[in-house]
């Protein structure tokens, strides 16, 4: 059995990834951390786990942790992770991050958009971005994954195909809706349920910290400029995330084109489902699994392909992308404790 061990474990991506863990055939929980005055059992901190584990979680010591476990899951704030990680790794462990602190290889732009000098730049340097998708056989040699943002997830999914064939513009929008649950279970005047609750707003707009994220990624895999105009919606709903792209087309396609290029590219992914011309994909369907559902729609009078993905946004969109990719790094099947 692998050892493993979760810091961060008391905010939602860390409880989903813990439930996740704790049903994988092939892992053992062997360490839990999150920031605590004193060691508690992990029934205190979390009642839902109760009767499932006799673990007890204990304050942050990367040390202890890495003693413990063969790979560690850091469900920490961004800024926090990039110094504990560099920890662990000297250890001998791999470490799968779910902050931000390794997914921007531009350190100018992570003290733009973090607001902080990164500390770890040799690290840094060796962390592959964690989208199976795009990078199976790099995650399968890394000892960092740098598991990527809720919104990236869906999005470079539902624009790569187009962007690598070429068949549209490289300037893209991308309009996304999400869940609360994205935005952490840290206390907020925002995220309160009477501001929430029948409620739906735009925020962040023009300025959202996942675009670099997103366009690098891009860049980086295609070898071109990317500009993505992103703005990010709050929905007064618990998880999920429905991404809606729009690119203009420099061709003439069909919608049956385009989903039969998506159906190629994808066709062996176990996570990615494309659905067929006439259906759309819904937050619902995907719910606690860690499926990205995508559909797509020509609209030949207006020369624009309409792309449309959604995910859970703690499932794909973190926690379950995160035991993806540890089945990668290690040789695990990659859909084990998944399905």
């Amino acid at each position: 059995m692998l050892k493993v061990g979760v810091m961060g474990v008391r905010g939602y991506t860390g409880e989903e990834l813990l439930k996740i863990l704790l049903h994988h055939p092939k892992v053992r929980v062997t360490s839990l951390q999150a920031r605590l005055e004193k060691p508690m059992s992990l029934s205190a901190v979390l009642p839902r786990f109760s009767h499932q584990t006799d673990l007890v979680c204990a304050d942050y010591t990367p040390e202890v942790m890495a003693r413990g476990c063969e790979v560690v899951f850091l469900a920490l704030p961004h800024t926090v992770s990039m110094t504990v990680a560099s920890k662990i790794l000297k250890k001998g462990k791999k470490v799968i991050d779910l902050s931000a602190d390794f997914r921007l290889k531009d350190t100018a732009l992570y003290k733009k958009y973090y607001a902080a000098d990164h500390v770890a730049k040799g690290d840094l340097k060796e962390a592959v971005y964690g989208l199976p998708e795009l990078y199976r056989e790099k995650i399968k040699k890394a000892t960092l994954i740098a598991n990527p943002g809720c919104y990236p997830t869906g999005i470079l999914l539902g624009a790569y195909p187009l962007l690598k064939k070429g068949w549209v513009e490289s300037s893209f929008v991308a309009d996304a809706k999400s869940g609360v649950t994205g935005t952490g279970r840290s206390a907020s005047e925002a995220f309160q349920f009477a501001e929430v609750n029948e409620n739906f707003r735009a925020y962040k707009v023009a300025e959202h910290q996942h675009v670099p994220e997103m366009e690098e990624v891009l860049e980086n895999t295609l070898r071109k400029k990317i500009d993505v105009i992103f703005t990010p919606h709050l929905v007064p709903i618990n998880r999920g995330i429905l991404s809606t792209l729009y690119f203009r087309l420099t061709r003439s396609v069909s919608t049956q084109q385009v989903t039969d290029l998506y159906k190629a590219l994808y066709q062996k992914e176990p996570f990615v489902r494309i659905l067929a011309d006439g259906k759309l994909p819904e937050v619902k369907h995907v719910l606690y699994t860690n499926f990205c559902d995508i559909a797509v729609k020509v609209d030949a009078v207006r020369k624009t392909v309409i792309v449309v993905t959604v995910i859970d946004n703690l499932v794909k969109g973190a926690a379950g992308q995160a035991v993806q990719n540890m089945n990668l790094m290690v040789g695990f099947g990659e859909t084990e404790g998944l399905l």
